[in-house]
């Protein structure tokens, strides 16, 4: 009779680490996590080779100690800190001397308007413009604030150029003005307010802001900030362009662009933070589960 055949459906990595010995039974070592008193998972401690081990043994542990490590990981990864509102504020507008040095090529404009043709007034303003950009880049400010300058001027100038009236050099700002308060007026009868909207999306869009009153009244309180400071400008702006006064528009270009969008700002940046307070924290616990 023929010697029975060598059983097969062992599992290969179940065979011992070594030819001699023995298969170790599953579950003979507890490789549980250990919880902690956090809620994490602890990855167990790893154990030297011993004679026994199977190949599954060691898979086994090393898998639970990757689960217990990628947990812990991602509990890190959902703990959200604050933004900083005033300095991506910042940022984004160039500084305060960015904004100061966008008001300088207009100065220059409605100046050299009375004593150059309109196309050398053009071209002094982009002259500047471009100069200013060359000294922010130069002190390491962000190319895009600096180029946008320039942009801005170059566009303007080319519609005063093409139409031969050196009142249409602020045509652009007199209606992205009206357009800016026409579309914060728009986010507040619809009950989304614009700044309510920038918050959520600088913050991953992850938080329900509309169902916190208080965070939706500074909101709302905001975007009518917004919306005021909007059409102020276009107000005053439309006003002189139909007068006919290049060098009022200049003035007031100046007057309410700075200073009137600081005062703007502050509002937005109390908004930010009160709603940031009560629904991240300071800690990135929000304030209502605190207490």
């Amino acid at each position: 009779m023929a010697p029975p055949a060598p059983r097969t459906d062992r599992n290969l990595f179940d065979l011992p680490a070594h030819p001699r010995a023995p298969l170790a039974p599953e579950g003979a070592r507890d490789a549980s996590p250990v919880p902690q008193r956090n809620g994490a998972v602890a990855a167990p401690s790893p154990t030297p080779w011993k004679e026994g081990d199977t190949m599954t043994d060691h898979r086994r542990v090393h898998d639970l100690s990757d689960e217990a490590e990628h947990g812990a990981s991602g509990a890190t990864a959902r703990t959200e800190s604050p933004v900083d509102l005033k300095g991506e504020m910042l940022r984004g507008l160039g500084g305060p001397s960015g904004m100061v040095y966008s008001a300088l090529p207009v100065v220059v404009f409605a100046t050299a308007v009375p004593f150059l043709p309109l196309t050398g007034a053009v071209g002094v303003a982009v002259a500047v413009a471009l100069a200013l950009a060359v000294f922010r880049r130069w002190r390491g400010e962000d190319l895009m604030p600096a180029l946008g300058g320039v942009i801005g001027v170059a566009a303007a100038g080319g519609i005063a150029a093409l139409t031969g009236s050196a009142n249409d050099f602020f045509l652009i700002g007199i209606w992205a003005s009206l357009a800016g308060a026409v579309a914060a007026s728009a986010s507040l009868l619809v009950r989304r307010p614009l700044t309510g909207l920038a918050w959520n999306a600088v913050h991953g869009n992850a938080h329900p802001w509309r169902g916190d009153g208080p965070s939706l009244l500074a909101h709302d309180l905001a975007t009518l900030a917004v919306a005021v400071g909007f059409a102020g400008r276009f107000a005053v702006r439309q006003w002189l362009y139909l007068a006919d006064s290049t060098t009022g528009l200049a003035i007031a270009d100046t007057v309410t662009g700075f200073p009137l969008t600081a005062l703007v700002a502050v509002v937005v940046v109390w908004a930010f933070r009160r709603t940031t307070k009560r629904l991240i924290g300071t800690d990135g616990a929000p304030a209502a589960a605190r207490g």
